[in-house]
């Protein structure tokens, strides 16, 4: 059996971190934030250790380790709502139900799983696991928890409909991080001492295969696709990626800030945001070359992030300064939309759909109807003049790579007139 204290540690960074984060009281000053990244910052509670979001966007849970407790912050305003949620003794890791009616905690000192009812922000009941559980992920449909369990090096599995544990599954040395992929058949578990992630088969709940990684891995997050696993080395300062496809480990490590802790996957797979821990700033990878393109400086000790469903906004935990960092992320362009048929004489109006952060300016070099004009945000208006078919292709540019574009033809019928009256053209009948 492996405990949390089996490899001796000489760094702040080292030292066992639950036993770090249950001790520490006198935290170091914040850094100041980059303005044009990070956009807030919420004071939350001690410690604070985890990070999720809910399905609809709409909430962020923190974990505070120091205290014992859960934040809520109103993803909105971008304020803590409501007093702190007691749970068990130093909470770390947890996860939002794929419905978002429930959240589950894991308490690394209270070895049970907390359950918290999203609706009333209230704990309904406390689900026993072994020995100091550290992380919780969620099967797609809801139905099954995996916690690991660090002393015994097990994860266990809780079925949800009755929150109980109904299979363990032994795996590598001290397991932290835990996935599941995105099709519910595969889960991915960093074991902290092992250098490796242990891969189960969620149809028999054994480990089909060990993949060793970097030194010390922390967490592990899975791509939308489910074609690869980021997985945080610690003590090598790199991501590690897995190609699913074999189990195993595709190219160089990439290299990250300092004390690389925390990983999160945006919506479309395109980037990965690192919580360096001793860097005190988040590194973002482009995970198609697999290379950083920024670093963002955050809080102080940032251990976890989180991110919204529409990616747009990025969570981050600041162990040492007690508040969560709020980054705008960048997101590439879309744009859709098809313009309806108009009538010379009569006004007209369209609003293609438009997204991306930052906001998108919309543009078209195709000659548009006279009398109709296309503003930067994407609304065709005016009053036609002229009559016909008008094909254009209409681009909307933010900056970030590709730029979005849409194919729209604009047909403008004449206006009949009888006297001094011009009316639409009609048909048979009508």
């Amino acid at each position: 059996m492996t405990t949390i204290t089996d490899k001796p540690r000489t760094t702040q960074h080292s030292i066992p971190r639950i036993v770090l984060l249950a001790l520490c009281v006198a935290l170091v000053p914040a850094l100041p934030a980059a303005a044009d990244t990070v956009t807030d910052t919420i004071p939350v509670g001690g410690t604070p250790q985890g990070v999720a979001v809910t399905p609809d966007g709409t909430r962020a849970y923190v974990t505070n380790g120091g205290d014992a407790s859960v934040s809520v912050i109103d993803t909105s305003t971008n304020t803590v709502v409501g007093a702190p949620i007691t749970v068990g003794t130093v909470p770390q890791g947890l996860a939002v139900s794929p419905d978002g009616t429930t959240v589950y905690v894991a308490n690394a000192f209270t070895d049970f799983v907390s359950v918290i009812d999203t609706t009333t922000n209230m704990v309904t009941g406390t689900i026993t696991v072994g020995s100091i559980p550290l992380a919780v992920a969620l099967s797609p449909d809801g139905s099954t928890a995996y916690v690991t369990v660090t002393t015994t090096d097990q994860v266990q599995v809780i079925d949800t409909a009755t929150n109980t544990v109904i299979a363990t599954v032994p795996v590598g040395d001290a397991p932290e991080g835990v996935t599941v992929d995105p099709d519910g058949s595969t889960v991915y578990v960093a074991n902290r001492t092992g250098d490796s992630v242990s891969v189960i088969d969620t149809t028999t709940n054994t480990v089909t295969t060990t993949i060793g990684v970097g030194n010390r891995p922390i967490e592990v997050a899975a791509t939308p696709d489910g074609a690869a696993v980021y997985v945080t080395n610690e003590d090598d300062d790199t991501v590690s990626v897995i190609d699913t496809a074999t189990n195993t480990v595709t190219g160089a490590p990439v290299p990250v800030g300092a004390a690389p802790l925390g990983v999160a996957i945006t919506p479309d797979g395109s980037r990965a945001y690192i919580a360096n821990n001793d860097s005190a700033n988040v590194s973002v990878i482009d995970t198609a070359t697999n290379m950083v393109i920024d670093t963002i400086t955050v809080g102080n000790g940032p251990r976890d992030v989180a991110i919204t469903p529409n990616g747009s906004t990025v969570y981050v935990t600041n162990a040492f300064d007690d508040t969560v960092s709020v980054i705008m992320a960048e997101v590439a362009p879309a744009i859709t939309g098809t313009p309806p048929a108009g009538v010379v004489g009569e006004p007209f109006s369209f609003d293609f759909t438009v997204t991306g952060q930052p906001a998108p300016t919309v543009t078209t070099m195709d000659p548009l109807p006279a009398g109709l004009v296309l503003n930067p945000h994407g609304t065709l208006s005016g009053t036609p003049t002229e009559a016909g078919s008008f094909p254009i292709t209409v681009t909307a540019a933010n900056g970030i790579a590709p730029d979005a574009t849409t194919n729209a033809v604009l047909e403008i019928a004449p206006a009949e007139c009888t006297g001094l009256i011009c009316l639409p053209t009609g048909s048979a009948g009508s």
